[in-house]
């Protein structure tokens, strides 16, 4: 089938600038970090007592694909406002992709639904946001710092597994088809996309 809209996902390591990049494209970015499972759902996993909101079974794939599919049919759909202080989704609101005839979904589970959109005919492009890792590093601790996410403390040593963890994250994205890219290829990709020349997603 058809869709008069199609999609771009955008995977990468937390913190990899997923959602600058996304926005550098231009085109209308959903944010996937909007469909996590509240705080008190009893399917979150956990470790140690605590919810291991790194693991993708910490985030509802069924709902973000539900709506994807709905905005490359409809052009619109409502989606959720979560709030990750409070652990929760706190709000709806009205996303529209207007004229575009592609749209940007992004967020550190993304590469999870590329094969369920990729069957649907809802998927453009698939890729896996690739940087330093020491810069992933530094910019995702003060992006959770002046964002007040959780205790500093937590923070830093989330951010030490999460380093340790990188090449891993990756392998694994691009094992569920994701490609493993610089954003400047990201960004080529995406407007040979939109200039008509596919690549296969």
């Amino acid at each position: 089938m058809d869709h008069p809209h199609r999609l771009v996902l955008l995977a990468g390591p937390s913190g990899s600038g997923k959602s600058y990049i996304a926005q550098q494209t231009g085109l209308p970015v959903l944010c996937l970090d909007d469909f996590y499972k509240d705080g008190d759902d009893p399917t979150l996993p956990r470790q140690n007592g605590l919810v291991d909101w790194d693991s993708p079974q910490s985030w509802d794939a069924g709902a973000a694909v539900e709506t994807i599919a709905r905005l490359a049919r409809d052009g619109k759909a409502e989606v959720p406002v979560y709030a990750i202080g409070a652990d929760r989704r706190v709000a709806t609101r009205t996303f529209e992709v207007a004229g575009s005839p592609l749209f940007v979904a992004e967020g550190i589970f993304a590469a999870e639904i590329v094969e369920e959109c990729r069957r649907r005919g809802l998927l453009a492009g698939a890729y896996a946001l690739r940087r330093p890792r020491g810069t992933t590093f530094f910019r995702r601790l003060a992006r959770d710092l002046a964002e007040q996410r959780k205790a500093p403390g937590m923070l830093l040593r989330r951010g030490l597994a999460l380093l340790r963890a990188e090449p891993a994250v990756l392998r694994r994205q691009a094992g569920l088809g994701a490609h493993p890219a610089p954003a400047r290829e990201v960004l080529r990709r995406v407007a040979d996309l939109l200039a008509g020349h596919p690549h296969h997603p």
